[in-house]
């Protein structure tokens, strides 16, 4: 019977290994924190509320129906009506995009003052939406050409706009009002420090993946918190066989396939074990893996940068707004602030400069809205919601060991004021007591996430994305997967693969399929 490695129990290495047992193949994860999951985890953030809040990870997009259904997973997934709500900074207007009564969206574009945006943010993304539809299939499969890729998407599609040029032009074509044209652009930005005009398009690429989830770009709320994604991919790995190793600290791996480990604890490490696989599989970033390899790791797997704080608070209810819509509205979705176009190019160069963007562009949703099941019974019946923030603009470049707890302080302080700025009543006096009495509010800097999670930056990426696509034929399996490394017996099973990023398990999915191809026709 083959054996593979997996270094990593994230969701990722947590799809890889449930394929790879169901075939029959001996799977061995190794995970260094004492509970697999990764970032796609709930957890009772606040002691003394029983509220179990997706910490890191908030939304599902990009996991496909396939691994649902191949692994038996029993994750539900809630479409939200609301798809998001930004209010103007300074005057008591907004723009709430209703899914549900287009009426009522443009009414509201109108309101706004720019009604003949109305046309052409629908236009746009009918045209990202055709491109999903042709895209998102092809990710769960061997990678296609560019050129067969174009073909599929078809000339009415958004391939030009998003693959061809630097987003900022086809935005600023699309519609004129600053703030819708911000609205489209955060889709650029999230998880990426870059600008809208960056010739790079990393920025391009970062919005198309936030586009195709589901061949809709729908993103969904699972139900039960993100802890039942992940709990669901290890129960599947589990009952086929694996072996899920946690509390563990992989310390080195070599070309030809060998693995150290130890335990964690006691600190320092114990006893170091070694065994020979056939296979490898990397669940963490191209960086860790570098650092695992040692001589032997490729000086392109470099360093990223993360560029986020994120936040999570337990409210005793939903803050009012300046505007008449409804809180359970503008929350319901995806609730913009600071984040018009000028504003998010002004907070690129302002955090590029070593500063935190003044106001700190932000993005709120209340997963208890969609989900109550989150909160306890109490909580539930006190009108209780959670909301978790997303700062954009905050880059690992402000934050080092030294500074990291001021740091953390003034980013917390940042979103709050940022939030403060287009509500009708401060943000604070609204949190709830956890059992020690502090405000029931937690931020989390890049370097938190990197000691939290082993994500270096604090990259929720683990680095650069990938276009879904080669530039020519594949040269061999690994590579028509995209789970290709320099060396034969490791391939990248993470949000590092090719078409890696986001809740998916799409790098897990093809660095098992890519093994499985490797291993032979029975590996069993």
């Amino acid at each position: 019977m083959p054996s593979v490695a997996i270094v990593g129990g994230g969701h990722n290495g947590l799809t890889a290994a449930a394929y790879l047992a169901r075939a029959g193949v001996q799977v061995t994860v190794l995970e260094r924190l004492h509970h697999p999951g990764g970032a796609a985890v709930s957890a009772e953030a606040f002691p003394g509320l029983d509220a179990r809040l997706s910490r890191y990870s908030y939304l599902v997009s990009l996991l496909p129906e396939r691994i649902i259904r191949d692994l038996g997973l029993e994750v539900r997934l809630a479409r939200r009506r609301y798809s998001s709500y930004t209010p103007l900074p300074g005057t008591d207007r907004g723009l709430l995009v209703d899914a549900g009564d287009e009426a009522a969206t443009r009414a509201s574009f109108a309101a706004l003052g720019a009604a003949a945006d109305a046309d052409g943010f629908a236009a746009f993304y009918g045209r990202t939406t055709r491109l999903a539809a042709s895209l998102f299939p092809t990710l769960t499969d061997r990678l296609p050409t560019r050129e067969a890729a174009r073909a599929a998407a078809g000339a009415d599609s958004a391939w030009g706009e998003i693959v061809d040029a630097p987003i900022a032009e086809a935005i600023e074509a699309a519609v004129q009002h600053d703030l819708v044209r911000g609205v489209v652009a955060t889709d650029a930005l999230i998880g990426t420090f870059a600008a809208l005009d960056d010739p790079g398009l990393e920025q391009n690429r970062c919005l198309l993946y936030h586009v195709i989830g589901g061949g809709t770009g729908d993103w969904d709320v699972p139900i039960g918190g993100m802890g039942q994604v992940s709990g669901g991919l290890e129960r599947a790995a589990r009952d086929a066989g694996a072996t899920i190793l946690t509390g563990v600290e992989v310390t080195r791996v070599t070309p030809d396939g060998e693995v150290t480990w130890a335990e964690r604890e006691p600190v320092p490490l114990g006893t170091e074990l070694t065994a020979q696989f056939d296979l490898v599989l990397s669940a963490v970033a191209p960086h860790v893996l570098a650092g695992l390899l040692g001589e032997d790791g490729p000086a392109s797997w470099t360093r990223p940068e993360g560029a986020q704080v994120k936040v999570n608070m337990l409210l005793s209810r939903l803050p009012r707004l300046r505007e008449g819509v409804a809180p359970e509205a503008a929350f319901g979705g995806t609730f913009h602030i600071n984040e018009g176009y000028e504003r998010l190019g002004a907070a690129y160069r302002e955090a590029a400069a070593g500063r935190i963007p003044d106001p700190l562009p932000c993005e709120i949703y209340c997963h208890s809205l969609t989900d109550p099941t989150i909160l306890g019974d109490d909580l539930r019946a006190s009108g209780a919601q959670t909301l978790t923030v997303f700062g954009l603009h905050a880059p690992d470049r402000l934050v080092d060991a030294a500074s990291n707890d001021r740091m953390r302080a003034e980013l917390l302080q940042a979103v709050v004021a940022s939030l403060d700025s287009v509500l009708a009543e401060p943000i604070e006096p609204l949190l709830l007591a956890d059992g020690s009495g502090a405000p029931a509010i937690e931020a989390r800097t890049t370097l938190d996430i990197e000691q939290a999670l082993g994500m270096p930056g604090g990259h929720i990426f683990h680095g650069d994305l990938s276009w879904p696509w080669l530039e020519q034929e594949a040269t061999s399996v690994a590579e028509a997967w995209g789970v290709e490394t320099p060396f034969a017996r490791i391939l990248m099973a993470g949000s590092g693969a090719r078409r890696g990023g986001a809740v998916s398990g799409i790098g897990g999915h093809n660095a098992a399929h890519a093994a499985l191809e490797l291993l032979g026709p029975d590996p069993a």
